[in-house]
């Protein structure tokens, strides 16, 4: 072989490795699993742009609303003075159907204007602000998400809400604001113009259909790069399944008093492996921070470096 044709067969064999070194660099290859603190410092990076939240009643209980199934301070454990069938009767549309009175008893209690968004519901609309906020999923009815400044259209409230209500009768369409003294003056609110229906706030009973807006997660879960799930027991259905619709390169933290979730090996849900994997050593990008969520919002925020935005947020909305 000349010596011209060993330069020339070199010289290919060099680009070739630089091409293959170009690619390989440009490969993410995810080896450990995330934490949260690595998560905080992508989001301060600038790592993750289509985050998308799953968030439960946890979330709202620093504000004074109860979650549902916390055994002693939980919604259904202090029924008893509503004399239900069964604790979820209160949410039944047959029951509801039949005697709506004490579903109108505990709205007064519950109704949007009672209670201030928390810290963790400002988080939200700061990830908004800062343009890398997808979505937020919430199984809450409260509305504290809208009224921390979130917008319409980046939430999902899975379950409904008392944003919005609708006769029973004819289906009209009122705002909270329309039936809020009716409620709260203890009266059933009924249509002013079929006069004959309940006008019930918009919240997703047992025996209803889903609201519409909850299908968007089919095209947003699989775009999204970072899922936050918060104050939930991913308990109900379908709700809980959605934590398995991220692509697998999506990281997943799960902020929360308690586990939930996790892999079938360690005993979630037997019809599905998607569960987190926080103990597993296949683990490549579930993280968790266990623990009271407010607390761990504003450790998150401080890791992050938003702490002044943050504050001067909150401020302003308070």
């Amino acid at each position: 072989m000349s010596s011209k044709i060993q330069k020339n067969y070199r010289r290919q064999e060099e680009d070739e490795i630089q091409k293959l070194t170009k690619q390989i660099s440009k490969i993410s290859i995810k080896t450990q699993a995330p934490t949260f603190e690595s998560i905080a410092r992508g989001i301060s990076k600038g790592e993750y742009k289509k985050i998308i939240i799953m968030c439960g009643a946890g979330i709202s209980v620093a504000s004074g609303i109860p979650d549902f199934r916390s055994p002693k301070t939980g919604l259904y454990a202090n029924l008893e003075k509503y004399n239900l069938p069964y604790p979820e009767a209160i949410f039944d549309i047959s029951y509801f159907s039949e005697k709506p009175e004490p579903f109108f008893t505990l709205a007064r209690e519950l109704y949007p204007g009672n209670f201030e968004p928390t810290p963790v519901h400002h988080f939200f609309k700061l990830l908004e602000k800062k343009n890398v906020l997808k979505r937020v999923y919430t199984q809450n009815i409260d509305t504290l998400e809208r009224c921390a400044g979130v917008n319409e259209n980046k939430i999902v409230e899975a379950h409904g809400s008392f944003a919005t209500a609708s006769c029973q009768n004819c289906s009209e369409e009122y705002k909270a604001i329309d039936i809020k003294s009716t409620i709260m003056s203890g009266k059933i609110p009924y249509c002013k113009y079929c006069e004959k229906g309940i006008v019930k706030p918009d919240i997703t009973f047992f025996g209803e259909q889903l609201a519409q807006k909850f299908w968007w997660h089919e095209t947003d879960f699989p775009k999204a790069d970072l899922l936050i799930v918060m104050g939930t027991s991913l308990q109900v259905e379908p709700f809980c399944d959605l934590i398995k619709n991220v692509p697998k390169s999506c990281h997943r933290l799960l902020i929360n008093n308690v586990e939930v979730a996790v892999n079938r090996s360690s005993g979630y849900r037997k019809k599905t492996d998607m569960g987190f994997k926080f103990n597993e050593k296949s683990n490549v990008r579930d993280a968790k921070k266990i623990g009271d969520c407010q607390k761990s919002i504003k450790e998150f925020v401080d890791l992050i470096g938003w702490t002044k935005e943050f504050k001067k947020l909150m401020k302003k909305k308070n």
